[in-house]
């Protein structure tokens, strides 16, 4: 019976099937690709380092992390720094990152060139290795020259990728690698460049964990540090852990849109069925088996809808890798797993069932009378089931949400969330209609009285399509509105008083000089402020050589190891205002605490 039901009334079904559908494969594409990235960091992890542990060092390593160092006998090593270099060919000049590379780095992955022989001939020709797009922008050729500090070198390649470097890092400073012998003839690590020196090992029998365990608090009472490739790759997954709590709030919300759908479409079409199922019943059919008939026909269609929406998503698979290969420094490869594929199914079924269940109750109490005298409105439902009903939808809403989010708090922020918009929306549904039914014009014009007549005559839409339009513009709204946040943070102003060219590193002696450059060249100093730059010595009077050591301590690494540039102003802006208190400073050995 629910075959032959479904078959006369498959074309009112298609919109539910539809909005399954567009849910279930948004789930199953997002996690689909959780999953690859997830699995590509873990299997790529020594091709994005390139080696099979580092030991780095924000300055020159101090004697003591020398000698570790230099006991683990490094196969490569390599300083890096940020600097200008120019083109003697058309006097083009760019902000680069330069590497002064020594050895046969990397040890996993390619070092991809153009030509492909200049990877493994730049060292012994002394050229340099320059950024693909840059030698495009700036029409220079491999054989052409570069102009780094002091010395000019030749241009043996373009350099296409390299472990480590993605498209959005080039894009804001492009990459130029060199042969390490050249650095000092630069001439530009000077006392107070800022630089990272790298020393790569090609050891893969070492354990690196209990390497990691003995040498990590030594080097960073040294300032300096070990990364393994297991460590950065964990490092670089917990970096895209956000990029994933946005695309799986993407899916969930347009699998709450799709659900919302299921539960307006399965509503109409229920109560055009009560006259049928009042005919069954006249018939001999039990509530049960009227129950069933429509309970099998959801089900049926949400696992059909199930297995159309998941490979739809194993089909959306294919454009991640060309949509976001910028954002990641290695080649994203597509791989299918079983658990995204079942649970889409899974979801499928389940998701159209709980959410047609309200409707699918109506059926149960179908009287028999409604063939001859019907009201648009069943007997009186049993409030017990209805409430047992919501709440297995709300506690299955909340389960999937904690999976998805992996946070229970949030996960129940959410929820709440929605159902004060649902009740929200419902409730203005329901004063609209009253409103209208209150002061409905009854001189207006014919098809005007009509229209607005539907808003509350009986088996009106008006809720349902209300709650359903509203609900999905919120959380459609919702996800825009975080989107702009978000991009909010990172947008500079872009009026006539914001800088778009900083200077760093003037000293008092050049202020005059630098300040006069830009004045003949047109360009108003906004702004000349005095930086200082300094370093955490000790939170509340312990040193910070004795919380590196500390295993215990919650203070973040970053902070006793970062280099901070602080300033201050001469005036007061117009916001602020001095309040009468009391400001104290202690010095202890010089430094200030």
């Amino acid at each position: 019976m629910a075959w032959r039901d479904a078959k006369a009334s498959r074309v009112r079904l298609l919109l539910f099937m539809a909005s399954i559908i567009l849910g279930i494969a948004a789930v199953v594409s997002i996690q689909l690709f959780s999953q690859n990235l997830t699995n590509n960091i873990q299997l790529q992890s020594k091709s994005l380092m390139g080696a099979d542990f580092i030991i780095d060092s924000k300055q020159l390593p101090t004697q003591r992390a020398q000698a570790i160092i230099d006991s683990l006998q490094p196969d490569a090593s390599e300083v890096r720094f940020v600097s200008m270099i120019a083109f003697p060919k058309n006097d083009g000049t760019k902000l680069v990152r330069v590497r002064g590379l020594e050895g046969d780095f990397p040890f996993y992955g390619d070092l991809e060139t153009t030509p492909t022989a200049a990877a493994s001939q730049y060292q012994s020709s002394g050229g340099a290795l320059v950024d693909a797009t840059l030698l495009l922008q700036y029409s220079i050729k491999p054989g052409d020259s570069i102009k780094i500090g002091e010395i000019t070198l030749p241009i043996a390649g373009a350099l296409q990728a390299i472990p480590g470097n993605n498209a959005i890092s080039s894009s804001v400073a492009p990459l130029v690698v060199i042969p390490y012998r050249f650095i000092e003839a630069t001439e530009l690590l000077q006392f107070g460049s800022r630089r990272e020196y790298q020393f790569f090992y090609h050891q893969p029998q070492v354990d690196l964990e209990d390497l990691e365990e003995r040498l990590q608090p030594k080097l960073e009472v040294e300032e300096a540090d070990l990364d393994t490739h297991t460590s950065t790759s964990k490092r670089l997954g917990r970096r895209y852990e956000n990029v994933g709590s946005f695309l799986n709030l993407t899916a969930f919300i347009a699998l709450l849109l799709g659900c919302v759908g299921i539960a307006s479409s399965v509503n109409i079409y229920i109560k055009e069925k009560i006259k049928a199922i009042a005919v069954l019943k006249c018939l001999g059919a039990s509530r049960k088996q009227s129950f069933l008939i429509f309970l099998i026909q959801i089900a049926g269609i949400g696992l059909l809808g199930g297995l159309i929406g998941t490979a739809l998503g194993i089909g959306l698979q294919e454009l991640f890798p060309y949509l976001l290969k910028e954002f990641f420094p290695f080649d994203l490869q597509i791989s299918i797993t079983a658990q995204p594929i079942l649970m889409g199914i899974f979801l499928g079924l389940v998701m159209s069932v709980l959410f047609a269940l309200l409707p699918l109750l109506r059926t149960w109490y179908v009287s028999p009378l409604e063939v001859l005298r019907f009201s648009g409105t069943t007997l009186k439902e049993s409030k017990n089931a209805r409430y047992m009903a919501i709440g297995i939808l709300v506690l299955f809403l909340y389960a999937f949400s904690f999976w998805l989010l992996k946070d229970a708090l949030f996960a129940l922020a959410f929820i709440l969330g929605v159902l004060v918009t649902f009740a929200v929306l419902a409730g203005i549904a329901l004063l609209s209609m009253k409103l209208v039914k209150k002061y409905f014009p009854k001189g207006a014009h014919f098809t005007t009285r009509q229209s607005l007549l539907n808003l509350f005559r009986p088996n009106n839409q008006t809720l349902v399509l209300l709650v359903a339009i509203g609900l999905g513009t919120f959380l459609i709204s919702t996800l825009y509105f975080t989107k702009d946040i978000l991009l909010d943070k990172t947008e500079l102003s872009q009026t006539s008083k914001s800088a778009n060219l900083i200077t760093l590193d003037v000293q008092p002696d050049q202020i005059g000089e630098v300040a006069a450059t830009f004045k003949a060249k047109d360009l108003p100093v906004i702004d000349n402020i005095p930086l200082v730059t300094m370093r955490i010595h000790s939170i509340k009077n312990e040193l910070v050589n004795t919380l590196r050591t500390d295993s215990t301590t919650q203070v973040k690494e970053w902070i006793l190891n970062h280099e901070f540039r602080t300033t201050y102003r001469s005036k007061l802006i117009n916001s602020e205002e001095i309040v009468e208190g009391e400001w104290v400073a202690s010095q202890q050995e010089g430094k200030v605490v």
